[in-house]
């Protein structure tokens, strides 16, 4: 068995980069265009108003994830840029990330993860909701796109 190993990284780091532009490459794939046109900032992902983790397998950088604050009571943390290499899925990498991003949230104070997906990523949303994710009211950048599925969940 191979052991997944969570680091965390400055969002900007050339490794996370490297990751952030894979991810953002497959939902271009899967919707057009850049895949990802929500602002997003370096500096947001810095604790403790956010985290980027980046996973390796087998010493490899192989998968990515991070939050970022969300709303202005300090409860709600957004998840971004979760992304696992197509040569590591099926091996856990994603529900790894995920657990370590909640767990960053929830020491760092947050109540509560949310999250925007697309309803052209189906792996994605059955991990979320075996995770105990639920639906909730559309937010964010896509929030009246056609295909935006928001979920949350209590940390």
């Amino acid at each position: 068995m191979s052991d997944i190993e969570i680091r965390l990284l400055r969002f900007d780091a050339e490794v996370a980069q490297r990751l952030v532009r894979a991810a953002l490459a497959d939902l271009g794939a899967r919707y057009g265009g850049s895949g990802d046109e929500t602002p997003v900032a370096a500096a947001e992902f810095e604790p403790p108003d956010g985290a980027f983790l980046v996973a390796y397998l087998d010493g490899e950088p192989v998968g990515c994830g991070g939050w970022r604050s969300h709303g202005d009571t300090g409860e709600l943390a957004e998840l971004k840029r979760m992304y696992t290499a197509p040569a590591a899925r099926g091996r856990g990498v994603a529900r790894a990330v995920l657990a370590a991003v909640e767990r960053s949230a929830r020491e760092q104070g947050r109540k509560r993860l949310v999250l925007e997906c697309g309803d052209k990523q189906p792996e994605a949303i059955a991990m979320y909701q075996a995770a105990g994710y639920e639906r909730i009211p559309n937010f964010g950048f896509y929030r009246d796109a056609p295909g935006c599925l928001s979920f949350g969940r209590t940390l």
